[in-house]
């Protein structure tokens, strides 16, 4: 760090320091992600991570919820909750700096990327924010930080040996993906809900597909207000409740929150390597607009899937009565 100025080795000491904090569970780095667009307004990709981070939680809260308790293994929906948390706290560590890095570069008004790879960032996610910098295409930003978190959790989550036999070759991930459980969810504060579900989750390109649909959704001229008045006006817990409150028929809570039924866990750091150095960009990454093949307005869907899960449930309790 010889040719850094105090200041700026001051800086990334800072930034480090800031990243560590925010991201201790997924509470901190939903909050961080959202915190950050409302100072930020150009960077839709941060507001687009605080909804997703938003899913992650109920989908670890689903975990010990009235269905996924009775149906699966303790050690089961452990491996499966520490998958989520994982994959989250990867994409948090790599991204944060950069969106800090970016806030630096506004204040000085002037590009401080030179001090990106002092946080391990992929060399093409730092060619993409100078690109930025210069061009201000917001929507190619977007794109680029979907492509780059994506690799980022691919090979030491995704494609990782314990967890691809453990989580990913499960029979409960795969008929999730198959029903279409897992499904990334924009609610509104009027108890409509909107996005898109996950199919093909262990594909990189479908991931990369998927956050380019979400993005399209989110944004969406006459439905982003709605969508940022509900993140906005409702504190962020985990709980499938979160959203729920808001529906025209009342419901009761079925999934606890997040803080008082997991523990804050400490990460190991992993062998870093940039995932640009060793795959070709994908022109349909950057390139192709996201299409969508199925409908985007999806409450009716919720609660067509709530009723499966319950069949589910009950299923699984005759079986288990007959064998006593």
């Amino acid at each position: 760090m010889n040719h850094l100025t105090i200041h700026e080795i001051e800086t990334i000491s800072q930034i480090k320091a800031e990243t560590n904090k925010k991201n201790l569970d997924n509470i901190s780095r939903t909050d961080a992600y959202f915190t950050y667009f409302k100072n930020n307004s150009d960077i839709v990709w941060s507001f687009l991570a605080s909804m997703v981070s938003r899913n992650g939680g109920w989908n670890m809260c689903d975990l010990e919820g009235h269905v996924f308790r009775e149906i699966l293994e303790p050690n089961t929906r452990k491996e499966l909750f520490l998958t989520f948390e994982r994959a989250n706290w990867l994409i948090f560590h790599d991204v944060y700096p950069q969106l800090l890095v970016y806030q630096y570069s506004t204040k000085l008004k002037r590009p401080m990327f030179h001090l990106l790879p002092y946080f391990k960032c992929s060399e093409f996610i730092q060619k993409e924010w100078e690109r930025y910098w210069k061009e201000g295409n917001r929507e190619r930003l977007t794109t680029a930080l979907i492509i780059n978190e994506q690799n980022v959790i691919d090979t030491p989550v995704i494609q990782h040996p314990i967890y691809k036999k453990r989580v990913f070759q499960s029979w409960i991930f795969n008929i999730q993906d198959w029903l279409h459980f897992s499904c990334v969810l924009f609610p509104t504060c009027g108890g409509e809900l909107y996005g898109a579900s996950v199919n093909g989750f262990r594909s990189l390109s479908k991931r990369i597909n998927l956050g380019k649909r979400l993005a399209r959704i989110l944004t969406h001229p006459r439905l982003f207000p709605f969508f940022f008045e509900f993140a906005d006006k409702t504190p962020h817990t985990g709980s499938r409740y979160d959203y729920e409150q808001y529906f025209k028929t009342k419901t009761n809570r079925k999934t606890p929150i997040l803080r008082a039924t997991f523990p804050i866990i400490e990460h190991n750091h992993y062998e870093y390597e940039d995932w640009s150095e060793r795959k070709v960009i994908s022109p349909a990454w950057l390139h192709f607009p996201a299409i969508h093949r199925h409908p985007i307005h999806l409450t009716d869907w919720y609660f067509d899937k709530s009723n499966q899960l319950d069949l589910m449930l009950a299923l699984h309790k005759a079986s288990h009565i007959k064998k006593i």
